[in-house]
Parts: C-alpha cells; structure tokens; sequence
C-alpha cells in the first residue's frame, strides 16, 4: 500500500525526535510548517508534487499577514518564509533517502533576505547594566550573578535557564553547556562572573536543584503548586528590561543583546572568529560573521587615516 504524504510527516517527525535527537519544540515547528503546506497544496501523492506548487506556495506565502506595524498589518517576513521552506526542503531530502520518488529537494530555492543587523550597547551602558542590581538583597545578588555569567559565557538564555547548581564547579574557571542540538560546549567564568555566584549562593537558604530560582508571590505561587523554581527565559528577558530601564538605556536590551555583546567584546579586542564561533556554539561560521563588521577596527583606522574630513 503507497504511503502518503501525511503518513511520511509523521515517519519524518518520528524521525527528527529519535533519530536526530530534535528538541519537541523544534519538531512542532516543523509539524506546523508542513502540515500548513499539505493544506495548501491538498495533495497526498508524493510523485505530485511539482515545481509550480511550490512556487505558488511561495507566492501565497509571501502575501499572509505577519506582524502589525502601526496601524497595517506587515506581510509574513522573508526570514519566517524561509522556515516553511527549510522545512519542506528536509522533508524532501529525508523522503528521498527514503526512495520516494517525489520533488528534488534541490529545485527549491531559499528567498534572499536583508543582513541581519546587530542591536548592541556600549561598554558604558553595559557598566551600567552590571551594577545596576541592588547587591545588599537576595533578589539583586542573584540577578547580578545572572547579568555577569551571561556577558562571561555568552549563554543563551535557554541555557541559563537551564543551568542547576551542580552544573557549575566554582573552583573551576571553565564548565560544560548542552545547547542547541543537544551539543556540548565548554564556557569560561571570568573572577567578577565567579564572586558574583558564589556570594549569591552564599545567602540561598532554598533547596531547590536549579542555579538561578523565582523570588517573592512568583515564587510561593510556583511552591504551593508544588513546581520547579527555576526562573523562565521569559522572567529573565523581564528583569534585564527592568535593569536597562534603571540604568538609563534607552534601546531595547534583552539577553540575546548580552550574547552579541559578550562576542563583539572578544573579536574587538583580538580574538580570531573561529573561537569565538567555539564559544557561542555556533554550528556554521557564517553565523558568527555578522559580528565582524562592527569590529573591524583595521577599517576604522584606514577611514580615519584617509578619509578628507579629519
């Protein structure tokens, strides 16, 4: 019996949960993706899929509503378009290794989108950011330990989140980190990033596993419920805008700005990209070239050097 496409989804999201080992966030992504495309496309049979589908899917795509600006709603962003398309693209590849006859995965074309721009802060503003916190409370200790550990590793916030206490040796300026795609990288604890976590361990009176724990009516609420204390990325976004605010930043800071800052910081002052693709666990060096054209400080030296306008 010929299998459809709807049965070799699901073989293939089987596929990306036990045999790639993807998180079940990143496979209902990709349910949503495709399932969207088989909706539109109405078709079952593998072999009948063709170019000219995939091409007025494209079209289709590229005229639903994305995010509201203003008043007007934006069309769907070529970055988010380009995630359908991914998807599609693995699901064809995975198909033929399987040797279904159906569309060359090839024949399908990412859309072109604008650079990625970079929203930084200043080492200034991060000075400010750091000390913000009030270190004579519980609250401000743990969340300046929190500020300095991301700036120190370049964690993402998934993986701070994720982080309990036995995860990091204190006596140690080095530990391990499981991030995308279940892939381990060793970080670095600077001394300022170490004495900010020890002495806000120092003062937990809490038994809780994880590294960084809520506080206050968050914090009882999540008790009595008899759930985990560890603090969500979302709660750790909260606070670093609370801090910016405090420390008078006026451009929008959230961890991912602590992680380019944390890169930026390196490359600036020498490190080779390479490295610094190690330590953010960046699978492709073109991911971590977007750093370096605000780095470049060969380039600033020849504007100022030549340029008439001293």
């Amino acid at each position: 019996m010929r299998m459809t496409l709807h049965d070799l989804k699901r073989q293939f999201l089987e596929y990306l949960e036990i045999e790639k080992g993807r998180s079940i966030h990143t496979v209902t992504n990709y349910d949503h993706y495709l399932s969207r495309f088989l909706e539109y496309s109405k078709v079952t049979d593998p072999k009948k899929l063709t170019e000219e589908m995939v091409r007025e899917y494209r079209l289709w795509l590229n005229r639903q509503p994305g995010t509201k600006v203003g008043r007007q709603i934006d069309t769907l962003k070529r970055k988010t378009q380009n995630y359908y398309l991914i998807a599609l693209r693995a699901f064809l590849k995975y198909l033929r290794r399987r040797g279904v006859d159906s569309l060359n995965p090839e024949r399908i074309e990412l859309a072109k989108v604008p650079e990625r721009s970079l929203d930084l802060i200043s080492a200034n503003e991060l000075t400010r950011l750091m000390e913000a916190p009030d270190s004579t409370t519980l609250v401000g200790m743990r969340d300046r330990a929190m500020l300095e550990l991301l700036f120190s590793t370049g964690l993402r916030v998934s993986e701070l989140c994720g982080l309990s206490q036995e995860d990091v040796d204190l006596t140690r300026d080095e530990f391990s980190v499981r991030g995308k795609g279940d892939k381990v990288r060793v970080v670095f604890l600077s001394d300022t990033a170490r004495e900010a976590i020890r002495s806000y361990l120092k003062e937990r009176k809490d038994f809780d596993d994880a590294m960084f724990v809520q506080y206050g009516k968050n914090a009882k609420q999540t008790a009595t419920e008899n759930r985990d204390l560890r603090l969500t990325p979302r709660s750790v976004q909260r606070i670093i805008k609370k801090y910016a605010t405090i420390a008078g930043i006026t451009r929008k800071v959230t961890p991912h700005v602590i992680r380019h800052s944390f890169a930026t910081d390196l490359l600036s002052n020498g490190a080779d990209l390479r490295s610094v693709q190690a330590l953010l666990g960046h699978a492709h060096i073109g991911t971590t070239q977007i750093y370096t054209h605000v780095t470049d400080k060969h380039l600033r030296d020849i504007h100022k050097k030549f340029h008439s306008r001293k």
